[in-house]
């Protein structure tokens, strides 16, 4: 007995010590495996089979909330099955269903002293609410509404739950130059695509109830704008619960109780006035999906790569099809090509230490929706375990500024909350693609605030890193003469592998980026 036992401990031993040996190989071939063995199978010919069909009238321009959606999340849900990428959230269901309200005009009357006025007439209700009402007995005029370093209308004042009155425009010192900057050139404080947004989230931070924003010159634009039902949507179910209201002159005269012009006010004050808002909503409910497919990590399952791109576009209008071949069709099917690569090495025992989650979104075209109802509403992956977001929107065609120097990207966004994603990007670019990384759109005063335009930026406003990849405008951006013969396919492969390369770099480095620029 003490002999067989011997042999039997030694035979054990011995399996134990090969089960190890055979871990240990398989460890260092994973390391040792070249990720350009996978990048290669991302080949513009697939990439251009698969947008042939996806950016083709059969989709009718994949407006967000259609029937033509649902043919468009359908086909992606196929490719993932038939490339072995399993759903996110398990038993094949890949699709997150994101609750949209169709906006229409609402009825609104804001009675001011005593004073009816209507919505689209004197003023132009911006945020969608609930059917509701309110009322407050004092306007707090704010001047400006802004929250700066060094100049602040909120100082001293508590503005929660109060109503409070705000300007276009910032401050200028005697000598013709901003207060804020120091210099001739305007800040995000009265840049017109920057100041809209920008005085309504502070208000929003601080607490207020109602935000009446006096700014004559866009009136009417605002008007025509808000007053259509022109497929705008919203979320519903977001947490909206601040009025927001654009003033003409008549409207801001009776709030402030004047006859005289309004004045760009340095300092604030406090008005009795009798305020009174009856908001009736008349939106329509229905549904977009987002499709959320992943690889799960071998080593660290519960942290996340997110690769993005939005899965719609702007439709169908007078009869005209908007296929959205390059906007944002060439990023789609980049995504299911870096899908396919990495559920290939998955399959061939390569997978990704890090968990990889290939989401395609709904609604970016009606504002960044199906990513914030992600991030904001019900993110399938926790947000603090998400490493960094790779989002890809336009990355098929050549901004005509770069005629004659086709081989580049425009980066966006990768120094912004981390020094080391920025500096990975650069050293896998110069290791496998070449391109030229363009950051003329990364500029903090770029007017065109692409940074702010793309799903991206929900992530990083939730400081998770990003990425975002972008070929630039072109004459054919959100016109029905986007289309498929127009794309660069060489391009859109080698655009493609590159965020395949930063993914897998992501993914498979012993410690995950870290984020020193977090706000």
């Amino acid at each position: 007995m003490k002999s067989l036992l011997s042999i039997a401990s030694l035979s054990l031993l011995l399996a134990a010590c090969g089960s190890q040996q055979k871990q240990a190989e398989q460890k260092t071939t994973q390391k040792e495996v070249s990720p350009t063995t996978y990048a290669e199978t991302i080949t513009e010919a697939e990439l251009k089979t698969l947008l042939y069909e996806y950016a083709s009238d059969e989709f009718n321009g994949r407006e967000t909330g259609t029937e033509d959606e649902e043919k468009a999340v359908n086909f992606l849900k196929a490719h993932y099955m038939t490339y072995g990428v399993p759903a996110a959230k398990g038993n094949n269901d890949y699709f997150q269903k994101v609750p949209l309200e169709k906006l229409a005009a609402p009825d609104v009357t804001l009675t001011a002293n005593g004073t009816a006025l209507k919505n689209l007439e004197d003023i132009v209700s911006i945020t969608a609410m609930p059917t509701s009402q309110f009322s407050a007995n004092q306007v707090i005029d704010l001047g400006y509404g802004i929250e700066a370093d060094n100049y602040s209308n909120y100082k001293n004042i508590d503005v929660s739950g109060k109503v409070v009155f705000i300007r276009s425009g910032e401050p200028k010192n005697e000598d013709g130059t901003y207060l804020i900057s120091g210099t001739e050139e305007a800040t995000k404080w009265s840049n017109l695509r920057q100041e809209f947004a920008t005085k309504r989230d502070i208000a929003k931070e601080k607490g207020a109830k109602a935000v009446l924003y006096y700014n004559p010159n866009i009136f009417g634009m605002a008007a025509r704008r808000y007053g259509s039902s022109s497929g705008r949507m919203a979320l519903s179910g977001k947490d909206n619960n601040m009025y927001y209201m654009l003033l003409n002159d008549n409207a801001a005269k009776a709030i402030l109780k004047t006859d005289t012009a309004i004045n760009n006010a340095f300092t604030n004050k406090v008005y009795n006035a009798s305020i009174e808002i009856d908001y009736t909503n008349k939106s329509e409910a229905l549904n977009g999906n987002n499709v959320v497919a992943f690889v799960e990590g071998t080593e660290k399952p519960n942290e996340y790569i997110i690769i993005s791109a939005h899965l719609d576009h702007i439709g169908n209008h007078d009869g005209e099809i908007n296929n959205g071949a390059d906007d944002d069709g060439s990023g789609t099917v980049a995504v299911l090509e870096i899908a396919e690569a990495f559920a290939k090495a998955k399959k061939d025992g390569h997978g990704p230490k890090r968990s990889i989650v290939f989401l395609n979104v709904t609604g970016e075209e009606k504002g960044l929706l199906g990513s914030s109802y992600y991030a904001d509403m019900d993110p399938i992956f926790p947000l603090d375990q998400t490493v960094a977001d790779l989002n890809i929107d336009m990355i098929g065609r050549i901004d005509p500024k770069r005629e004659g120097d086709r081989n580049y990207v425009y980066l966006i966004g990768s120094d912004k909350l981390s020094t080391e994603l920025h500096n990975i990007s650069e050293e896998v670019n110069s290791k496998y693609t070449n391109i030229e990384l363009d950051y003329t759109y990364n500029d903090e005063n770029d007017p065109n605030r692409f940074y702010y335009r793309s799903d991206h930026y929900n992530f990083a406003k939730n400081n998770i890193p990003v990425i975002f990849y972008f070929n630039g405008t072109h004459d054919d951006y959100h016109r029905p003469s986007d289309t498929v013969e127009k794309i660069n396919y060489d391009l859109l492969e080698n655009r493609a592998r590159l965020v395949f390369y930063t993914a897998w770099e992501l993914a498979n480095r012993d410690q995950r980026i870290v984020v020193d620029k977090a706000e």
